[in-house]
């Protein structure tokens, strides 16, 4: 099994430098059946990283970018009269697909983001009086610019529960922008040999259920969900139950990929900054004294008591 996640790396490191943590974080949400958010500047290879998953596992994949006069129909479709037939027919939108990437996600607003909350918790789609059931795997994987906040609309917390991770991208270490400028001016990107991943999802999905979790662990998750919700000057709002969830299998998944058959405190501790940092609300105190959902984030591993 590790094999199989061993060879996908290497495949996608073919056209894809560095972004260990987004790329881990992709693999961790498709095998964990979760969805992801990713905040950074333009030009950090978060559209080159999911077609790249794509390609390597031979999954459609399918782009939208969300612009202000973006309609709900042009995401997941609509009834469209036929006149030869004198009859309406369903014209299915991108959101059929394996791996959807929605580009710049806050430029639309909330009607149309909205369009995204049955189909990222249900996995289904409705158009009309008909109900679709989305093939699986199924990934969204949202971008966000942190830069421009013209045109732009702040996600409801209602979507933004519905993402298991919320990735922060940074600018590549000098070594590796080196190597991608002299990679691209070059054209010099190996092609990716595709791998038939079908067969293996669902052994990989399983053997992630196999990983033994302690009952101390689990109330470890607890404590540390639970936390954000305490009353707090720099927090008005803090995680929902889906953090628990979603932490309790990010951790699963990646003891996984640390090659362990149990959880530890440390793979909890690790993914509990990309399944909480978009659910907790910061308050007017911490944000007039820039502090950030990671500096909180950080405080509240330290003050939980570690089994």
């Amino acid at each position: 099994m590790y094999s199989v996640i061993e060879q996908m790396k290497k495949e996608i490191a073919k056209v894809i430098v560095a972004q260990e943590e987004m790329i881990e974080a992709l693999l961790i949400a498709l095998l964990c059946e979760g969805h992801i958010l990713v905040e950074g500047v333009p030009g950090l290879a978060k559209t080159s990283t999911i077609k790249a998953l794509a390609a390597t596992m031979k999954l459609d994949f399918k782009r939208i970018q969300f612009t202000p006069d973006l309609l709900p129909s042009d995401i997941i479709g609509a009834m469209i009269y036929d006149p030869k037939s004198n009859d309406f027919k369903i014209k299915k939108g991108p959101i059929f697909t394996h791996l959807l990437l929605a580009d710049e996600i806050n430029r639309s607003p909330s009607k149309v983001q909205s369009a995204l909350l049955e189909v990222m918790q249900e996995r289904q789609v409705t158009i009309g009086d008909t109900t679709f059931g989305l093939q699986a795997p199924f990934l969204v994987m949202a971008t966000q610019n942190p830069l421009e906040q013209e045109g732009v609309y702040r996600l409801p917390e209602a979507q933004l529960d519905r993402f298991m991770f919320k990735v922060i991208v940074q600018h590549n270490r000098f070594e590796d922008e080196l190597t991608i400028m002299k990679q691209v001016a070059a054209k010099s990107s190996k092609e990716i040999e595709s791998i038939d991943i079908m067969q293996s999802l669902t052994p990989l999905k399983t053997a992630i259920e196999a990983i033994h979790i302690d009952p101390e662990i689990e109330k470890y998750i607890l404590h540390l969900v639970r936390a954000t919700r305490e009353p707090h000057e720099n927090m008005s709002y803090g995680a929902s139950p889906r953090a628990s969830i979603d932490l309790y299998k990010a951790s699963k998944a990646r003891a996984f990929l640390n090659r362990r058959d149990f959880v530890s405190p440390q793979e909890v501790a690790q993914m509990a900054y990309p399944v909480l940092r978009h659910r907790i609300g910061l308050s007017y105190h911490a944000l007039a004294n820039k502090i950030t959902t990671d500096m909180l984030i950080k405080e509240i591993i330290k003050a939980t008591v570690i089994p």
